[in-house]
């Protein structure tokens, strides 16, 4: 999936959308996604001028949107304006090297449980193959009340 693709499949948009690209997707299984990390990203200013680090929550992040497209695929649906994807959890996270500008951030999801609108997920990011941090996501389908 291309970035125009992406757009269709997440509500998030700058400074907030964390995928580039879709490599790989098994719709009900997994998904394998990327982010090109760039020094142009804005939380780089403050998060540290002088050694610039991605935040791990926004790692974190980045590997929600990639489970929330990986979803969206597998419902056979499309973001509307009258629901919306809660992030409801994150268990077991470890954050093992610090991804810095110039990497390539890779996003690898498995559905490992959906049940009552409550979805479950084993998440990975890695650079270069290694693994950079790794957590158990939560997401949940919500209506938005008017």
């Amino acid at each position: 999936m291309d970035i125009h693709q992406i757009l269709q499949h997440l509500p998030h948009r700058y400074p907030f959308l964390l995928v580039d690209r879709v490599l790989d997707i098994e719709v009900g299984k997994s998904i394998h996604a990327y982010k090109n990390v760039t020094i142009n990203e804005p939380f780089f200013q403050g998060h540290f001028p002088h050694h610039p680090v991605m935040p791990g929550v926004l790692i974190m992040e980045a590997l929600a949107q990639a489970a929330g497209i990986l979803s969206f695929k597998t419902m056979g649906e499309m973001p509307s304006d009258d629901s919306v994807f809660y992030f409801v959890g994150i268990d077991e996270a470890r954050f093992k090297k610090p991804v810095m500008p110039g990497d390539q951030l890779h996003l690898h999801i498995e559905i490992e449980r959906q049940m009552r609108g409550i979805w479950k997920y084993k998440a990975e990011a890695r650079v270069a193959g290694e693994i950079v941090a790794e957590a158990k996501l939560m997401c949940a389908k919500r209506e938005i009340q008017a």
